[in-house]
């Protein structure tokens, strides 16, 4: 189920294609002011979906299991980190 999202397209107005990543949204418990989420047993620690739309992105990250932050980016954008 998302917790957040966080919008890193600069490209906001496409939705046709993104990258999408999802995360465990309790690895923002350290961000400073963040709500805390409390850990699952079973997560994946990181997945990405390429060229995926964006209502497919949503759907996606929602039907999981635990608490996850979706994190979008423009589909040509570098991996993060």
């Amino acid at each position: 189920m998302i917790r957040n999202v966080i919008d890193h397209r600069k490209q906001q107005h496409r939705w046709k294609r993104v990258k999408a990543i999802i995360e465990p949204t309790w690895h923002d418990n350290s961000v400073a002011d963040a709500d805390q989420a409390e850990r699952a047993s079973a997560e994946s620690e990181y997945d990405e979906r390429s060229a995926i739309s964006l209502e497919d992105a949503v759907t996606w990250a929602h039907a999981l299991p635990y608490a996850v932050t979706l994190y979008l980016y423009d589909e040509s954008a570098a991996p993060p980190g």
